[in-house]
């Protein structure tokens, strides 16, 4: 019985550990952030996961804080009518990730 309490209590700690490593922006901080040119703004972010589904549409958008870097995430809608997940770098718009979404 001792052991299987054990494992699961690494499993929570090992979860919780993983959570822990992301923080949500809210609008605030993520106003001063782009004001003092921590991150793009949010046009230019925007614009970039755009430019990667010509004609696609913007559908939801989030600031986190993962592992010490800002990850701009946006959901877009293709011209298809395609949902992709985009994850770009906040400070610099690169691309992290660009995934269908199904």
């Amino acid at each position: 019985m001792n052991s299987l309490t054990a494992v699961f209590a690494t499993a929570a700690l090992t979860l919780t550990a993983g959570i822990a490593h992301a923080r949500d922006i809210g609008p605030d901080e993520a106003l001063k952030l782009r004001d003092t040119g921590t991150i793009e703004s949010f046009e230019k972010l925007n614009a970039a996961a755009l430019a990667l589904h010509p004609g696609s549409k913007a559908e939801d958008t989030e600031l986190e804080e993962e592992y010490g870097r800002y990850v701009y995430q946006i959901e877009v809608r293709d011209a298809q009518g395609v949902q992709w997940d985009v994850e770009l770098d906040a400070t610099n718009a690169q691309v992290l990730k660009n995934q269908r979404d199904d």
